[in-house]
C-alpha cells in the first residue's frame, strides 16, 4: 500500500514539474513574442512611477497581453526598480522584453514633444518639436528667439508638460559670455550667474537639464565635461609641441575652431600655427583680433579693417608675439584633439578659397597668388574688405 501511495506521489509530483516548467516556458515564450500593438504609442512615466501601473496602463492600451507576465519577466531581468521617468515610443508589436527595454535602459525619452534650446555663435533660438508616430520622426512646431517675450502660444501650451524633453545645444566655437547670456532667457532654469565663466572652459554639445535646474548646475556639468575633455587630449598630445600647458594648448584650440568650419581642415590648420610657433613667426589670425574688439560680446559682424589689425589690444596676434593670454571661444573636442595632434607639415599660410575651406601653401609666393585668387573671388561677390587671410 505504501509503495503504491509514494508511486502516486512520485507521479503527481512528476506532473506537476511538467506542468511549472510548460507554465514557465509559456511565460517565456509570451514575453518574447510579438506583442499586440497594431500602432505605435507614445508611454508616458511619471516620476516616482511603479512597475505595477506601469504594467496595467500598458495592458490597458493593449501593449502587452498580460499585466503580470510583464512584472514577472522584469523582476526576472533585475529590472523592476529600474523605470526612468520620461516618454517613450513603443513601436507595432513590440514584445515584453522591447518594452522593458525601451522603458529601462537608457533614460533617453524618445517620444513626445522634444524643446531644443540652441546657442549658437551668431543667435540663440529654441525648437519645439514632437514626434510624428506615423513616420517616427520629429516634426517642427514652433521655432522662436531665446527670451522671446511673449512666448508663442505653442510653448506655452507644453511648457510645464513634465512629459517635456528639455535639450540645451552648445554649438562649437561660442564665447563663454555669449552662453551665460543666452542661459540667461531659458525659462526651464532657475538660479542667477554671477560670473561668466573663463573662456574656453565650457564643452560644446548636448545637455538634458530637467525644468528647474540651477544654471550654476549646467555651467558646471559643461565646465567638468571641457575639463575631462582637455585632460584626455593632453595625455595623448604629440610631442613636441610649441606650448607647455593644457591651457595654452586650449587656447590653440579655441583659434583653431574659429578659424575653420570644416572638420577635415583643422589639422592641417592646427599645422599652420604650430609651424609658425616653432619659427617664431606672429600667428596674424584674424578671429584673435575680432575677439580683441568684441571680447566674445557680441558678433562683429563685417570685415576687419587695416586699422583693427594695427591696433593694440592682448588678443591681436597680428601684433603680439606667441599665443594670446586667454581662448577666444569654446572649442570643440575636435578641435582640442587637432591642437593637440596636429597634421605633420611645411604649411605657414592659408586663405579662404570660396567654397568655404581654405588654400594651404608653404612659401610667401605661393600664399600671394591665393590671397590673388581669393580677392578675385572677393570682387566677383562684392565682399571686398573681408581679410579671410591667416599670415598676410
Amino acid at each position: 500500500m505504501w509503495k503504491s501511495v509514494a508511486s502516486n506521489a512520485l507521479t503527481l509530483f512528476i506532473v506537476i514539474l511538467i506542468a511549472l516548467a510548460a507554465l514557465v516556458a509559456w511565460g517565456r515564450n509570451a514575453f518574447v513574442a510579438p506583442g499586440p500593438l497594431a500602432q505605435p504609442i507614445c508611454l508616458q512615466i511619471e516620476r516616482g512611477a511603479s512597475l505595477s501601473g506601469v504594467s496595467r496602463n500598458l495592458e490597458e492600451r493593449g501593449a502587452i497581453t498580460d499585466a503580470r507576465i510583464f512584472r514577472i519577466g522584469a523582476e526576472y531581468a533585475d529590472r523592476a526598480d529600474d523605470l526612468k521617468f520620461g516618454s517613450y515610443m513603443i513601436p507595432a508589436a513590440a514584445s515584453m522584453s522591447d518594452v522593458l527595454e525601451a522603458i529601462t535602459a537608457s533614460g533617453r525619452s524618445t517620444c513626445g514633444r522634444d524643446l531644443n534650446f540652441r546657442i549658437g555663435v551668431t543667435r540663440s533660438d529654441v525648437v519645439l518639436s514632437e514626434l510624428d508616430l506615423s513616420t517616427n520622426d520629429y516634426v517642427e512646431v514652433a521655432r522662436f528667439d531665446a527670451g522671446a517675450n511673449p512666448f508663442p502660444p505653442e510653448y506655452v501650451e507644453v511648457a510645464d508638460d513634465p512629459a517635456l524633453v528639455i535639450r540645451v545645444t552648445v554649438a562649437e566655437g561660442v564665447t563663454s559670455w555669449q552662453v551665460a547670456d543666452a542661459l540667461k532667457k531659458a525659462d526651464f532654469l532657475t538660479g542667477s550667474l554671477e560670473t561668466v565663466p573663463p573662456e574656453g572652459s565650457l564643452a560644446p554639445g548636448g545637455y538634458e537639464p530637467v525644468r528647474g535646474t540651477e544654471r550654476g548646475a549646467l555651467i558646471a556639468e559643461m565646465t567638468e565635461r571641457q575639463k575631462t575633455i582637455l585632460a584626455e587630449a593632453w595625455a595623448s598630445r604629440a610631442e613636441g609641441l610649441p606650448y607647455d600647458t593644457p591651457e595654452e594648448a586650449l587656447i590653440m584650440a579655441s583659434i583653431i575652431e574659429k578659424e575653420t568650419a570644416v572638420p577635415e581642415e583643422r589639422g592641417r590648420v592646427a599645422s599652420v600655427f604650430v609651424n609658425r610657433l616653432r619659427q617664431g613667426m606672429r600667428l596674424q589670425t584674424d578671429p584673435t583680433v575680432i575677439y580683441g574688439i568684441t571680447l566674445g560680446e557680441s558678433v562683429l559682424g563685417r570685415g576687419l579693417r587695416q586699422s583693427e589689425l594695427r591696433r593694440e589690444t592682448p588678443w591681436n596676434t597680428y601684433v603680439i608675439d606667441g599665443l594670446p593670454p586667454t581662448p577666444i571661444a569654446n572649442p570643440g573636442a575636435e578641435a582640442i584633439k587637432a591642437a593637440m595632434n596636429p597634421d605633420t607639415t611645411d604649411y605657414l599660410f592659408f586663405v579662404a578659397d570660396g567654397t568655404g575651406g581654405h588654400a594651404f601653401a608653404e612659401t610667401l609666393d605661393e600664399h600671394n597668388e591665393n590671397v590673388a585668387r581669393w580677392r578675385a573671388i572677393e570682387a566677383a561677390q562684392g565682399t571686398e574688405g573681408e581679410t579671410g587671410v591667416q599670415g598676410e
